[in-house]
């Protein structure tokens, strides 16, 4: 009787298909009734009843997908984990290997499915103290691989907490870790020869030439198929002779002829060379002496032992015809005696159960016996077989090939007894595992009631303590609730007194504060407005103005830029009015509603717009006016009557200190002139001088200068008069006054 897998739950293959194709997440190899058991574990936490809903809950949250690796990727692991087995490894393994690569290359190690990281930190502890750390940094490489990027992100860290490090012997923890605050940091350098990566072993190629590879309690969570295609890559990764170490719970290779056992107990094994080996024994001999009747009754021997087998042979020649086709070929195998001397390939046998053609070519070219394995064969009505076929040459007392011989075993007992087997191992594995974890969560929880009874008994101790604090809480709540009264009438105080406008609102744009500024600007009162939708209000303020930037704060998108605009207050009088919007946070992320603070700036506008009517008049003034840097005396700034006397463009005057246009006074001199002015001992200083413009040359000038030391930066300021044409009246006087004394 077959054994057959159970049938899969289609939607659950549905969830398992879309999570590889869409999130590159691929659990196919992972044993169904496992696998199943922890997503419908995660379905209840999120409260998914079906797989259809789940699957529709991670498309529309790409979190849950980790959240879900978290769930079926039991990333349980420790420091030296089954000690024993470490111990073995440590004693028995690690020397062979260190002797075995002695100047031969760097020693590769591989830690498959190492979650966060304690596997190949405790194999790097164990090489580092066999072979010392600056050796080991020298010739030892560590890859460590699993599927879960968090816990991949922990190991590279290499930070762990004490209880993570319980398992690690006083000697190497002092020795390979360092103390920070309450965390352990694994050695720095031991560290950076271990390379960690994300790797799937049953979809990745695997890493080649490895000496020592660590797999431990992976394969229990595979189904067969998934198992039957690692256990070739683990054998393709391993250098030869080198070793595998696996979990207490994985039995597989007892009877894999992959591996040989080393230490059954401990899970570790050694890798077995995989090529074909001829046959050491003899063939069979038959009587050499001239005697006719002996020698007929040797062939009858050996042709009634090939007629009896229960192997069904087929001999094919070189040319490829049947030779030979014995009792049990021809019942097994339809071939009859009309048969004998066909072409090979005109039987049926030739290409079923499988294509052997090419496999007698493969044989007769390399000389080398070859063995297939469970080849299903059927032939209906009869149930289906399975078969192993061996093909090999046979040669002559010459060496020269005489024909090859295809022997067909019926396997079929052997092959459902196989399969028998690995359900019930696969049901073994499933039920270690599950005792396993059972095992753990039972350590965590008694873990956890210990420490629970331990903060009961201070618990018990502090409630007595609380009820005494209780009172004196009670006293400090009434006093606190007065103090909020006291508080809020404060508060209430500071907004009336303020003045501005201030209107708070809540996230319906309902009034909750509303001003004394307001109640006198708009002439409606706190107790008529507080409660009512902005919007509701009959006050002259034009809101459209303001709605989009209060949906903006609402909706947090920016902080809002003031607005201006005109308004009217309750005696019609036209108002220029600033508002700012708000957000009213009761911390940085929760928004309980906005602020408006509303300032009438029509005094200040006005006030802005004469400074600006006045800086006008003073910049088209032809009389000059120079605006210098206190330090420099670098022009900053000039009006237009002073650019045009002096004939320079400002560009070129900003480049231009004060005395370099003064021919007859040095800068030495005009610095200790103006240093009364600068000591504010002055308010201003006049002087006579020469000024030299650029097209008109020098010309008499009166300078008024001034410090305006409360500007932000300080400016000298200065105002000059042309005095060319008061010189000249003055000459002109002087010249008739001698001319009537004349």
């Amino acid at each position: 009787m077959m054994v057959d897998e159970k049938p899969a739950n289609p939607e659950l293959e549905d969830l398992i298909r879309h999570l590889q194709e869409m999130r590159q997440v691929d659990f196919r190899g992972y044993k169904r009734t496992s696998l199943q058991r922890r997503i419908r574990q995660r379905m209840e936490e999120v409260e998914c009843p079906d797989f259809v809903t789940y699957r529709a809950l991670i498309d529309s949250d790409p979190k849950e997908v980790t959240n879900l690796l978290n769930t079926v990727l039991i990333n349980v692991t420790s420091f030296f984990r089954d000690a024993d087995a470490w111990k073995v490894l440590r004693e028995e393994v690690i020397p062979q290997i260190i002797e075995h690569k002695k100047d031969k290359g760097p020693i590769r190690i591989w830690s498959v499915g190492c979650a966060s990281g304690p596997e190949p930190y405790s194999a790097a502890m164990l090489f580092a103290e066999a072979l010392g750390v600056e050796n080991f940094c020298r010739s030892v490489k560590i890859y460590a691989n699993d599927l879960d990027e968090d816990a991949l992100r922990i190991a590279r860290l290499a930070t762990y907490d004490p209880r993570d490090i319980e398992g690690v012997p006083q000697h190497l923890l002092e020795k390979y870790f360092e103390r920070t605050s309450n965390r352990y940091v694994f050695h720095r350098e031991l560290r950076k020869c271990v390379i960690f990566g994300r790797h799937n072993i049953v979809q990745d190629a695997p890493i080649s030439r490895i000496d020592l590879l660590i797999c431990r309690n992976l394969l229990i969570y595979l189904d067969t198929r998934a198992q039957a295609a690692v256990l070739p890559r683990l054998h393709y990764a391993l250098n030869t002779g080198g070793f595998l170490f696996l979990g207490k719970a994985e039995t597989q290779l007892a009877r894999s002829k992959m591996f040989e056992s080393v230490n059954l107990k401990s899970r570790i094994f050694k890798k077995v060379g995989q090529e074909w080996q001829r046959s050491l024994g003899g063939s069979l001999s038959i009587a050499t002496e001239n005697n006719p009747v002996r020698r007929v009754n040797q062939n009858r021997l050996l042709e009634a032992i090939v007629e009896g087998s229960a192997t069904a042979y087929v001999a094919i020649s070189p040319q490829g015809h049947v030779m030979l086709a014995n009792t049990m070929a021809r019942r097994l195998l339809e071939i009859g005696p009309g048969d004998i001397g066909k072409p090979f390939q005109d039987l049926a046998v030739s290409y079923r159960p499988t294509e052997l053609r090419s496999r007698i070519d493969e044989v007769q070219t390399t000389n080398r016996p070859l063995r297939l394995d469970n080849q299903n064969y059927h032939r209906p009505p009869a149930d289906p077989i399975w078969l192993t076929i061996d093909i090999q040459p046979i040669h002559g007392d010459d060496g020269q090939l005489m024909a090859t011989l295809l022997g067909f075993n019926d396997t079929t007992r052997s092959h459902i007894l196989q399969r028998e087997l690995q359900v019930t191992q696969e049901t073994l594995e499933t039920t270690v595992e599950e005792l396993q974890s059972a095992n753990e969560e039972l350590e965590t929880t008694n873990e956890e009631l210990q420490s629970t009874n331990e903060e009961l008994e201070t618990t018990n101790e502090e409630l007595r303590s609380t009820n005494e604090e209780l009172e004196t809480t009670n006293e400090e709540m009434r006093r606190q609730s007065e103090e909020t009264s006291e508080y809020r009438l404060y508060a209430d105080a500071i907004l009336r007194s303020m003045d501005n406008g201030i209107i708070v609102l809540d996230q319906d744009l309902r009034v909750k504060s509303w001003n004394r500024w307001n109640e006198n600007t708009w002439g409606l009162r706190s107790e008529e407005v507080i409660g009512q939708r902005l919007s509701s209000l009959d006050i002259g303020v034009p809101l459209f103005k303001v709605n989009a930037e209060m949906q903006r704060v609402m909706s947090q998108e920016s902080s809002a830029e003031p607005i201006e605009f005109k308004a009217i207050d309750r005696r019609g009088r036209t108002l220029e009015c600033r508002v700012r919007v708000l957000p009213l946070m009761y911390n940085s992320k929760d928004l309980r509603g906005i602020v408006l603070l509303i300032d009438d700036i029509t005094e200040l506008s006005r006030v802005q717009d004469f400074n600006a009517y006045l800086g006008r008049l003073v910049g088209e003034s032809l009389n000059e006016v120079y605006i210098l840097s206190p330090d420099t005396l670098h022009f900053q700034l000039v009006n237009k009557g002073a650019g045009q006397k002096l004939g320079y463009p400002l560009d070129q005057l900003k480049q231009m200190a004060l005395p370099e246009l003064m021919p007859e006074v040095s800068a030495r001199k005009l610095r200790e002139l103006l240093a009364p002015l600068i000591s504010k001992e002055r308010e201003e200083i006049v002087f006579e001088t020469i000024l030299e413009a650029r097209d008109r040359g020098p010309y008499p000038v009166e300078i008024c200068m001034q410090y305006l030391h409360r500007e932000e930066p300080p400016v000298l300021i200065a105002m000059v008069h042309d005095t060319t044409e008061r010189q000249q009246l003055e000459l002109a006087d002087g010249g008739r006054e001698q001319g009537g004394m004349a």
